[in-house]
């Protein structure tokens, strides 16, 4: 029968082994319409405000699959919630995470896979979802923009969504809360563009700005990235290795602090 909650385990650039839990209805809910999603444009119809939630508590199902997928996962990096959209819009988010650490913790492991999530960052200004998700061991949160020009044309956000600013002071708030064990690393997506009209976020000034939210935020770490497969947008396409490479060095100068870690993939 197929899975309705779990998917993988695939090997990920930056969770390593990953099994994937997926908490949204079975269509791509989110509050971006990012032009490089893998997964495609995002339907009007389901690009929501911040404040939309989704009731959707476990059922059964989630247990036993979540069981049965463990058994023949031994050597798993990460239990990561996310893929179909912004999983902290689905209001019972703390039932599945909960679930998930009792099932995790039943089984004998060489080393514990993380229990990780994967954030756009955009309902962060509300501190209930910043306690919710403080739970978690391994927050990815994402941050592609340091301006609000990059930011409205990279993620495309829906109307309601606060300003660049606002995120980069939720991510703030989200680091001071978080207990000291659980680590926080901010995702950055940056990519180049075929066409002048197309504009890419890989320029000096959203460079530059987000390298002083980096310096603000003080995440564990940084992970900078970018296309590996089909975006939604076939006009834009990924920046190569050594690039990164440059971009990431340029960062770490106006970062200045050697407990953040970055990673270019």
């Amino acid at each position: 029968m197929p899975r309705k909650y779990i998917f993988g385990p695939v090997k990920s650039r930056r969770l390593g082994l990953s099994l994937g839990i997926d908490i949204l209805l079975k269509k791509k809910t989110c509050t971006f319409n990012c032009v490089y999603c893998e997964i495609g444009c995002t339907n009007p119809n389901h690009l929501v405000s911040p404040e939309y939630r989704i009731h959707n508590p476990p059922k059964p199902a989630f247990q036993k699959e979540l069981k049965d997928m463990l058994k023949f996962t031994p050597n798993l990096n990460s239990i990561t919630f996310g893929y179909n959209g912004e999983p902290t819009l689905n209001e019972n988010i703390i039932d599945f995470l909960k679930i998930a650490y009792q099932i995790r913790d039943e089984k004998e492991w060489n080393k514990k896979p993380r229990m990780s999530l994967l954030t756009n960052s955009t309902t962060l200004y509300n501190k209930e979802i910043r306690a919710k998700i403080s739970q978690f061991e391994y927050i990815i949160a994402k941050l592609d923009a340091g301006t609000e020009k990059d930011f409205k044309i990279t993620n495309r956000p829906h109307k309601n969504i606060s300003d660049i600013n606002i995120i980069v002071d939720s991510l703030i708030k989200l680091k001071r809360e978080m207990p000291i064990n659980n680590k926080l690393a901010i995702q950055i997506l940056l990519y180049n563009s075929y066409i002048s009209k197309r504009y890419s976020n890989n320029n000096k000034q959203n460079i530059y700005q987000l390298g002083y939210a980096l310096k603000k935020i003080k995440p564990d770490y940084v992970q900078l990235y970018s296309i590996s497969r089909i975006p939604a947008e076939p006009t834009i396409y990924s920046i190569n290795t050594s690039e990164l490479e440059k971009i990431s060095n340029k960062l770490k100068k106006i970062i200045d602090d050697n407990s953040i870690t970055i990673y270019h993939y």
